[in-house]
Order: C-alpha cells, then structure tokens, then sequence
C-alpha cells in the first residue's frame, strides 16, 4: 500500500458512488484540494449540532458507534484505495472532533474553540498521538490519533471553560 495522498483516478467519481468511501470521505469533504482534515472537521460541525440536543448517555453511545463504524469504514477505504490513510479519508476528524465536544458547553464560541483545538492537536500531533500515527495500521491506526487529538483538546476546552467561568 502506499501513503497519504497519491494520484488516483478518478478518485470524485469513486467516493461520490462509493457508500464507504462517501462516509469515509466525510460526504465529500475530503476531496477538498487543500487542507482536507479542516475541511472534513467543518463538515462534522453540522452533525455535531444534531448530537448537541442528545443527553450524554445517548452523545456517548453515538460517539461509540462513530468510533467503531469508523475503524471499520477508514480500513476499507483504505484498502480499496490502496492507501493508507489518504488525506481525503475525513471520518476519523468527525470522530475526532466529535470527542473533542463531548459534555461542551453550549455556543458558537465553544464550537470554534473546541474546532481550534481539535485542529491544532490533529496537526501538531504531541506524544503520543505522533506514535500511534506512525505505529498502529489499518483503520484502527487512521482512527485513534485523531481519537487521542479529540481527548486533548476535550481536556482543554473543558480547562478553558472551567477557568472562564471561575474568574
């Protein structure tokens, strides 16, 4: 398999007519020709404000079957793609993200603080979200350091909200 980002024909045409590759893709999203991680974590902003109205229960079991339908979808397009880890594969930003607003507080505000963070942790990748990058394969090494960036962030926005709320 190669990496990342290789020149694959007709790739629109294979995820807008490919269920896995559609959700892998983010709907589309990932085939943004620049920055295709921050272009499929707005795409989850909308669904994010479906799930917001959830009580935690229910955002928790959501984000549960997000995780587990997002290993699965991420290896298979993966693999029908022969590459690993795309740049345009996005669902493992949704989840990201999704993890990331687990509990947020309510606001646009919030959103774009728990977006920044999440991007900013997705990109920079500190230990060990570097290391589970590069060493776990397959759909569950595409998905869990964005999982690991969505639990950074989370932990700040809650930090962040804490703090402006007792100052």
């Amino acid at each position: 398999m190669t990496s990342k980002n290789p020149k694959i024909p007709a790739l629109n045409r294979k995820v807008m007519t490919n269920p896995v590759h559609f959700l892998a893709f983010g709907f589309g999203s990932g085939l943004a020709p620049f920055a295709p991680g921050t272009f499929g974590t707005l795409m989850a902003i909308p669904l994010y404000l479906l799930l917001q109205t959830q009580s935690l229960p229910i955002y928790l079991a959501i984000l549960a079957v997000v995780c587990v339908v997002g290993v699965w979808i991420c290896d298979k397009s993966s693999a029908l793609l022969g590459v690993h880890d795309h740049s345009g594969i996005v669902w493992d930003e949704f989840a990201g993200f999704f993890v990331t607003m687990i509990a947020a507080p309510a606001g646009w505000l919030w959103i774009v603080i728990g977006f920044a963070l999440f991007r900013l942790f997705d990109i920079w990748k500190p230990w060990p979200i570097s290391i589970l990058d590069k060493k776990v394969e397959g759909g569950l090494g595409i998905m869990i350091d964005d999982i690991v960036a969505g639990i950074y962030a989370l932990v700040c926005l809650q930090v962040i909200y804490y703090i402006s709320t007792h100052i």
